[in-house]
């Protein structure tokens, strides 16, 4: 079997973007446009991926997820000069993958198809081509009576007769590696644009009678560019949807696919329900028969089984089984809640652990903490885990009491089955089965009203 690697031209402006930023860094969900091509490469079999990068190159390389190479387009000539960037890099064994940082909603499994189809047909050149209504701006494939291709034309360079074909390029190829590379030196700007049109190389491997056809695709979405906010927003509702469409496929229930955004990352089991504004990002994974509520956000996070949340905010963090989580809770970075725990209105948990059975039911921050089982907090408690210079932790034990409007002072330690009094101040470490308070007496002043 041929190697294949693959080069995604990535240089483009997008003036159209109306943008301080390259093109394919703009977002679909939570992934950039060129991530979602650089997946698809690997889902289908590519080695090695090379990215041709010009307008905001480094703002490109700082965005990519993925190890790639990259090579730089200095001017913006074509695709076919784009692609002379990459010609070490394609060098002569194998096949080769040319795709495009624009055209997110392109799948591995299509590319598969072209590549086994490209293989099986002993081709040295196979575009991916489909039908489509509107066929304006796009690049016509052109076939003879016998269904033959022919060649493949620029939509500024065709007929009038041509201009009616239905069947578009895609912009997308594979071919094999040294013959690209040797029509690649014999490329010339001699058309309206004055630039090197990668569908000109075609040419050149029909001269040699060569192997060039087009495999026709019949999801016309998947070779959608986008050039502008508008495009974008389509594609988003293209790749929203496939992705939603999938998880209810798999047991999950979504009440208002266009109203829950999840990243293509994310796995959900079954018996899942998850409301409408919910965001689903990264690589989290939620358990089953869990319930996603109303307006959640969740990012990189562990969601285990039977978990309940609502209207929460739950960052890189785990949430174990059978707890409930807000409404309006929120989850900081580094947090792990044990199991059958119950997290309440206004609570903030950072980078803490808490155990299994602990209630924090409301108006309540926990910052740097380290929490047993069985515990409880009374309303308003505060961890104080930063004296303006350093982080420090606090430990609470399991079977712990901490009474309402406690400020625990870091670094502390309350022991197991110790208390606090409400509205306590605690500096000093608790022994266990012990009372804090940190307190002043109350006193009363007789007729300090009339006084005043």
């Amino acid at each position: 079997m041929s190697s294949l690697k693959a080069v995604i031209l990535a240089a483009g402006a997008g003036t159209r973007m109306k943008s301080k930023f390259p093109k394919v860094v703009h977002k679909i969900l939570d992934k950039t446009m060129l991530d979602y091509v650089i997946e698809s490469a690997i889902e289908a079999g590519a080695d090695d991926i090379c990215v041709v990068i010009g307008h905001g190159s480094e703002i490109v390389k700082k965005d990519t997820s993925y190890n790639v190479e990259f090579v730089l387009q200095k001017e913006q000539l074509g695709t076919g000069h784009a692609v002379m960037q990459a010609k070490d890099f394609i060098g002569n064994e194998g096949n080769v993958l040319i795709l495009f940082g624009d055209t997110p909603l392109i799948t591995g499994d299509t590319l598969a198809k072209m590549v086994n189809y490209h293989n099986k047909n002993k081709n040295a050149a196979t575009l991916l081509s489909t039908i489509v209504e509107d066929s304006t701006g796009y690049g016509r494939i052109i076939r003879d009576e016998s269904n033959t291709f022919i060649k493949s034309v620029e939509h500024k360079d065709a007929t009038e007769s041509e201009r009616k074909i239905k069947e578009i390029n895609s912009g997308m190829y594979c071919f094999d590696a040294k013959e690209l590379n040797i029509a690649l030196t014999k490329l010339t700007n001699n058309n309206a644009q004055g630039e090197y049109y990668l569908p000109d190389t075609l040419k050149t491997i029909m001269a040699k009678r060569l192997k060039v056809n087009a495999m026709i695709s019949d999801i016309p979405q998947e070779i959608l560019g986008v050039n502008s906010r508008v495009q974008l927003y389509q594609a988003q509702e293209i790749m929203q949807k496939r992705i939603n469409y999938k998880h209810m496929e798999n047991g999950v229930t979504i009440i208002s696919p266009s109203n829950t955004f999840i990243s293509k990352d994310t796995q959900i089991d079954c018996d899942t329900v998850i409301y409408p504004n919910t965001y689903i990002e990264g690589k989290t994974t939620i358990g089953g028969n869990s319930i996603i509520g109303q307006n959640n956000r969740i990012v990189n996070s562990v969601i285990g089984d039977n978990v309940n949340i609502q209207s929460s905010t739950i960052l890189e963090s785990t949430i174990n089984n059978n707890t409930t989580i807000g409404p309006y809770a929120y989850i900081r970075p580094n947090s792990s809640i044990g199991e059958n725990v119950k997290i309440g209105d206004f609570v903030e948990v950072k980078n803490s652990n808490i155990g299994n059975n602990t209630k924090i039911s409301h108006l309540t921050y926990i910052g740097d903490a380290d929490v047993g089982k069985n515990v409880n907090f009374g309303c308003g408690t505060v961890v104080v885990n930063y004296d303006g210079v350093n982080k420090h932790r606090t430990i609470v034990e399991d079977n712990a009491f901490i009474g309402c409007n406690t400020n625990l002072v870091s670094p502390v330690i309350v022991e197991n089955n110790a208390y606090t009094a409400a509205g306590s101040t605690i500096t000093k470490d608790v022994p266990a089965y012990s009372l804090g308070i940190g307190r002043a007496r109350q006193v009363n002043k007789d007729q300090w009203v009339n006084k005043k």
